[in-house]
């Protein structure tokens, strides 16, 4: 699918960790289903792993996602991940566990922000709010 940026909605970058050197086939049928949903747009992915002896790897998403258990997405790279981003993986990497860097639109919001662009307006905000504060927040209201 083919869009134009004045059509894009929020986009965000998500770092997620896994054991071992392959992703999780439970964390990519989600993915799967979030974007088949319409929920979110991959944008971009890499995949880091880091062996037992230290030893790092880095897969692209125009490379053979076989080998790391991610094949099954399918998506056009937009080159939006940074070598400053990956740095920033790399360095938290723990021998032997792997991450997925991705950045993707959340799609669900995209004729929200277009409807404000159209009308004047802009996203002028779009924040993630830490697990650990949503986690306080809802104990603190039980």
């Amino acid at each position: 699918m083919s869009i134009s940026a004045e059509d894009v909605g929020p986009v965000a970058f998500l770092f997620l960790t896994f054991p071992g050197e392959r992703a999780d086939p439970a964390v990519i049928d989600t993915f799967r289903e979030v974007v088949a949903q319409g929920v979110i747009t991959i944008l971009d992915l890499v995949f880091v792993s880091k062996g037992a002896d230290g030893t790092l790897s880095q897969v692209e998403v125009d490379e053979d996602l076989d080998s790391i258990g991610l094949a099954a997405l399918s998506l056009e790279a937009k080159a939006l991940i940074s070598d400053e981003d990956l740095e920033v993986v790399r360095e938290s990497l723990e021998p032997g566990t792997s991450a997925v860097a991705l950045v993707y639109e959340q799609t669900w919001a995209r004729k929200l922000a277009a409807a404000s662009r159209h009308a004047g307006g802009e996203v002028a905000l779009h924040l993630h709010i830490p697990r650990e504060v949503v986690e306080a927040a809802i104990a603190a209201a039980v």
